[in-house]
């Protein structure tokens, strides 16, 4: 499928301040599932964007204001390709075709850090929360992680919040409600305090019940490691998993640290800062040229 997706970011302030530099996670990862057509960004104020590679091979900018202002705004465009594949389309080595398996100890040490459990006090609650409502737990892999996808859908009440951060899992229980990035920080904390690597991805989704003509936001989902599979998505919002209408812009072991706008501003007094975001993904038609059949 081929997608435009539009994502604009205004900042508007009650004075003039000094925009610091920022970091920006806003360009689609390429990856053989998904090929990035073009990218641009505009400013406002003018700004100066040099492109980064972070621990995860992540790809933000780093961009650097030109002058002071009373407002700031974050404009990119991009066209992008993704394959139409279905999202059972992968194997699972034998070792893992049953749930619980122990990852290979070459997996092991290559992903120990998808696999740090939180404390052993969290751990606790993930493990009673899930012996309240994951009752029934299918013996082969798949199935068993559909099911547990499906226990955090069903459990949680979804809840868009403006307010900046994530819910930590704890409090994500204790409310049974939160936004999609705070269902899947519990469900990567659920991952591996039961012994899988997961990491927290942040991007894009196709809905198409809004199909481009209507405001969006940013999604963020879930990766966990299977053995001959990889990384495959899981998004508990929607409690399904990952197709190709899903369109990852960065992963890391810790949400926060693939924020899509990193920065901050200084002012000679207090000043006050009001937000608007609109973000619009929409399916691209093609066009067929060509005289007649």
């Amino acid at each position: 499928m081929q997608f435009e997706i539009s994502h604009l970011t205004r900042y508007s302030y009650d004075r003039s301040v000094r925009l610091m530099p920022h970091l920006i996670y806003l360009r689609p990862r390429e990856t053989p599932l998904l090929k990035v057509n073009r990218f641009e960004f505009t400013f406002s104020p003018q700004a100066q964007v040099s492109w980064m590679r972070d621990d995860f091979d992540n790809l933000p900018a780093s961009v650097r204001f030109s002058s002071d202002s009373a407002t700031l705004e974050i404009h990119s465009r991009c066209g992008i390709t993704t394959a139409d594949t279905e999202p059972f389309d992968f194997l699972v080595r034998d070792t893992a075709l049953l749930f619980p398996f122990d990852y290979e100890p070459l997996h092991r040490f290559n992903l120990s850090i998808y696999l740090m459990p939180p404390t052993a006090d969290i751990q606790e609650a993930l493990r009673g929360w899930l012996e309240q409502r994951f009752t029934v737990r299918p013996r082969e892999t798949v199935a068993w992680l559909f099911a547990l996808n499906q226990v955090l859908h069903q459990s949680l009440r979804y809840q868009r919040r403006e307010d900046q951060g994530i819910q930590d899992s704890m409090t994500t229980m204790r409310l049974g409600s939160g936004s999609c990035r705070d269902y899947a920080v519990l469900l990567v904390e659920c991952a591996r305090t039961l012994g899988l690597a997961a990491r927290f991805v942040s991007g894009y989704l196709f809905d198409s019940a809004i199909n481009g003509s209507s405001p969006g936001d940013m999604h963020a989902w879930v990766e966990i490691f299977l053995p001959g599979a990889g990384w495959r998505g899981m998004d508990p919002t929607h409690g399904i998993f990952c197709t190709n209408a899903y369109v990852p812009v960065a992963q890391a072991v810790v949400a926060e640290s693939v924020n899509p706008i990193q920065g901050a501003f200084v002012s000679a007094a207090p000043a006050v800062a009001q937000l608007s975001v609109d973000v619009r993904v929409r399916q691209a038609v093609l066009a067929l040229t060509g005289g007649e059949p």
